[in-house]
């Protein structure tokens, strides 16, 4: 039988946009353990910020951060050696340029173009808490980069930053803020553990819900896409797949939705 195998986005997915909570998906992360089936967490959140929540849902899977910069695999997972960098109990694979090398970009473009765009690395734990709605504690955890510089606009998002972003050969997306990175996405990182689902249990059916632009990449290389509703009612409108399934419920409440309605089938189940 097929496995199945989901990637959930966190913020305002299966994490509730303003309280960041998970406690309307409960029935679904049940049925998810129950089944055995991995949940793979993929945020634009640090690793710090995501071993949080890791023990908050008691997840041992692997799980990728800051937009798909790092792949984190507990050691031992597959059972095959996994190529990557050991490091506090992980195989690390690194797709992202480091976090000095982005921030040292950010601000040569911001200095050539004159333009007064604010990197996390500008701003205190209390300032990230403040445009985040985080606690302080947890805005210490979203100062921890490791491939990825998160940035707001005194307005409205200047098109010249975003193009010279492009033009020097970096990317950006936009999930709650702005976020500049190296040549990497989402979607890579799904297709290289896809890739390793497949060796260790033969062919695997993806699920992959998200809610905003930064989830676009990965929702295009899954085989069940998901985007949950935002919490003023609508759907983003610049993802727009074949096969996209969009909820009717608001963060947890969609994800919730979507995940049994993909359960019914049995197609989850583990053996």
């Amino acid at each position: 039988m097929t496995k199945i195998v989901i990637f959930t986005d966190l913020d305002g997915s299966l994490l509730h946009p303003e309280t960041y909570s998970f406690r309307e998906a409960s029935s679904a992360l049940e049925l998810i353990r129950e089944k055995g089936i991995p949940l793979v967490l993929c945020s634009s959140k640090t690793r710090a910020e995501m071993e949080v929540y890791r023990k908050r849902l008691n997840n041992g899977d692997p799980f990728i951060v800051e937009n798909g910069g790092g792949i984190f695999i507990p050691e031992g997972y597959f059972p095959f050696p996994v190529e990557g960098e050991t490091r506090s109990g992980y195989v690390v694979i690194s797709l992202g340029m480091t976090y000095a090398r982005v921030r040292e970009q950010f601000i040569r473009l911001r200095d050539e173009l004159r333009i007064p765009v604010t990197g996390f690395g500008d701003m205190t734990p209390a300032e990230v808490a403040a445009l985040t709605g985080l606690s302080l504690d947890e805005a210490v955890l979203a100062k921890q980069r490791e491939y990825g510089e998160p940035f707001v606009f005194p307005g409205a998002a200047d098109e010249r930053m975003l193009q010279a972003i492009e033009a020097s050969g970096l990317r950006w997306t936009q999930g709650r803020v702005f976020h500049l990175m190296g040549n990497h996405h989402k979607g890579k990182a799904v297709a290289l553990l896809r890739a390793l689902f497949e060796r260790a249990k033969g062919p695997v059916c993806i699920a992959g819900l998200g809610d905003s632009l930064n989830d676009l990449p990965f929702l295009l290389a899954v085989d069940h896409p998901v985007l949950v509703r935002k919490e003023d009612g609508s759907h983003d409108p610049m993802i727009n797949i074949p096969g996209l399934y969009r909820t009717q419920g608001i963060g947890p409440v969609g994800w919730n939705e979507a995940v049994l309605k993909l359960l019914e089938t049995g197609s989850g189940k583990s053996s």
